[in-house]
């Protein structure tokens, strides 16, 4: 099992160990769960409806524990249920950890003064109340925004993962737009690199990341020259378009240095064709095994 404390340096220990750099999404649409955990359930009682997400995404987790070194739960489909979503956010968050799998809460938080690093000391780190390893961040607001979450996680031996060159379509409409020589999205990866290599460990990697789309590859393989301290979280895997000769580039030359991002096309695997005559949980386990094999194939 992994021994170092720095998140970098343990993201790096938990891809090696299990071989594989796939991150899998928990986007618990509640349309889309398997119907064996709908059934009887009044989707007006949002407890119910709580409870049974979290009995989804525990199976999620329990099926992909060997062949993940990181869950990613989206914060959006469990604020949206409420008081009980939120417990069942924290039920998810406690059983990935028992389960030896990293947690990377997807909440693109993002704030200034006080008000960031009341988001920082609530997210990051084993000794938060929320207990996550990493998080996702929204640095649009400013360069100041990010310093309580960098020095939070830097004590906490957490990480964060700052919003690049995001997947969506329409990400170019700020970050495409050139500021003297550079456009944004690339002066936003120098200070992501300047503050991963002010926390790099030993792996070379420090404890702030970034996010750069697969649907994107020319620039995914730019930054990943420009950020060489920096770890990578590509979204757009699969369903949103990316393959792995798109993600490919985000990887250093030893093959490692990225997480490759997929939710729907591994949590709802069952309702894929070449799923379809397994069950539910079965065909998750087998979705992030063959995602896995495709990433080590390059």
């Amino acid at each position: 099992m992994p021994t170092s404390k720095h998140f970098g340096d343990r993201l790096a220990q938990h891809v090696r160990q299990k071989n594989s750099s796939i991150c899998v999404g928990l986007d618990p649409r509640w349309n889309s769960l398997p119907e064996a955990l709908k059934q009887g359930v009044d989707v007006n009682d949002m407890r119910a409806v709580a409870t049974a997400t979290e009995v989804f995404c525990r199976a999620v987790i329990d099926a992909v524990a060997s062949v993940t070194p990181i869950v990613k739960p989206q914060a959006a489909f469990f604020e949206q249920l409420g008081p009980a979503g939120m417990q069942a956010l924290a039920g998810v968050i406690q059983h990935a950890r028992q389960a030896g799998v990293l947690v990377l809460l997807d909440g693109k938080r993002g704030d200034i003064g006080s008000t960031a690093e009341g988001y920082a000391d609530a997210y990051l780190g084993e000794n938060s109340v929320w207990q996550c390893d990493a998080l996702t961040v929204n640095p649009y607001l400013g360069d100041d925004t990010l310093v309580p979450f960098v020095e939070r996680a830097v004590q906490r031996d957490a990480g964060i993962f700052v919003l690049v060159k995001t997947s969506n379509p329409g990400s170019g409409f700020l970050q495409d737009l050139l500021v003297g020589a550079q456009t944004v999205f690339q002066r936003m990866a120098d200070l992501v690199e300047s503050h991963a290599g002010n926390s790099q460990g030993d792996s070379g990697y420090g404890c702030v990341g970034a996010v750069v789309g697969a649907t994107y590859p020319q620039q995914l393989a730019e930054l990943r020259g420009r950020m060489p301290r920096a770890w990578i979280l590509i979204p757009g895997f699969g369903a949103q378009g990316g393959s792995a000769a798109d993600v490919l580039p985000g990887f250093d030359s030893s093959g490692t240095g990225a997480i490759v991002n997929s939710s729907r096309g591994i949590i709802f695997a069952y309702q894929q064709q070449q799923y379809s005559n397994l069950d539910w949980q079965e065909a998750v386990a087998r979705a992030a095994a063959d995602m896995a094999a495709q990433l080590a194939l390059g």
